[in-house]
């Protein structure tokens, strides 16, 4: 081969060469010049939803009975008691048909209630050693209770319109004493009066003409004839004389037992359901033990009824003793 032809082909396989190099070399460069471009993607901040506020209501406030501490006694038994434990205000006597104050015929048990100013139902209690008010019957050297003649007795009745309650107190001239605590039931409560309700406040003494009621007994009430009974119950204590703040005339106005009523039997029971509660046309009701109770005790004493809103208003004679 000639040298010219020689160096013609060797210049062609150069040239062919430094061509694939530069080629492939620009394909890389265009290769390299191949970027991937990221967008940027725009990152919305996650929405939190935001629970709507749980409104939480302020409980009404509960109305949560007060601890008044206010007196809570029982003193009655002792009022029949033949020994030590005896109220002061009475005292222990022997049934004879002899006695120093009456002449020309025997005593009888409404001579000893005369003389000594205590009901014979108190005297029956006594005599009968438990609560029986109407049997009397007695012999001689029977015992029983009778109010001290050289006591000047009297009772007072607190009543507490606001929480239905009565406070029985015993007087002896100028010291008192508490007996008892009652539930009683009072009137519907009626914004329009000053007591709040049917019944009156103020100071009231209590009435002679009281009554006793049996099954069978009839009378008018509110110009109908009716069985007293289902009204007034056992007993009925009128207010009398109006003494100081009363917001009402004492006429109609009184203590009685809770009304009774014919049950599913066909038998008169007592409906103890008005107790306590704000219920009567503006009496003060109580269970009938306890207005049989208080009836034999104050019957043939002095006793003045008041009645408040509220026990701290009350107005009470004498020392506590």
């Amino acid at each position: 081969m000639s040298v010219a032809k020689t160096f013609f082909i060797g210049s062609v396989l150069l040239f062919g060469a430094l061509g694939a190099a530069a080629w492939v070399k620009k394909g890389k460069e265009r290769k390299e010049m191949v970027q991937v471009v990221e967008i940027p993607v725009a990152v919305t901040k996650p929405v939190v939803v935001k629970p709507a506020p749980v409104v939480v209501k302020t409980p009404e406030p509960v109305a949560v009975p007060v601890v008044d501490h206010l007196p809570d006694v029982d003193r009655i038994a002792r009022l029949f008691a033949m020994d030590s434990s005896r109220l002061p205000i009475v005292e222990t006597v022997s049934f004879t048909s002899r006695v120093p104050w009456l002449k020309g015929r025997p005593a009888w048990i409404s001579d000893y209630a005369s003389f000594y100013e205590t009901s014979r139902h108190f005297i029956a209690r006594g005599l009968n050693k438990k609560v029986d008010y109407f049997t009397q019957k007695v012999a001689p050297g029977a015992r029983f209770n009778v109010f001290r003649k050289d006591k000047n007795i009297s009772f007072h009745l607190l009543i507490d319109l606001s929480r239905c309650k009565m406070w029985f107190y015993a007087l002896d001239g100028d010291e008192r004493m508490l007996l008892k605590t009652y539930k009683v039931g009072v009137g519907r409560q009626d914004s329009s009066r000053i007591s709040g309700n049917l019944t009156p406040i103020g100071k009231y003494t209590i009435g002679d003409k009281v009554a006793i009621y049996k099954p069978g007994t009839m009378g008018f009430f509110q110009d109908e004839k009716v069985e007293m009974l289902k009204v007034f119950g056992t007993r009925w204590i009128p207010f009398d004389k109006e003494l100081e703040g009363c917001t009402e005339e004492p006429k109609g106005f009184g203590l009685h037992g809770a009304p009774w009523d014919v049950d599913a039997n066909g038998q008169m029971v007592e409906d103890r359901s008005k107790i306590g509660k704000y219920d009567s046309d503006g009496c003060v009701r109580l269970a009938s033990e306890d207005i049989e109770e208080i009836f034999a005790i104050v019957l043939t004493k002095p006793t003045v009824v008041e009645l408040v809103k509220d026990y701290t208003q009350a107005k009470l004679p004498g020392v506590e003793k």
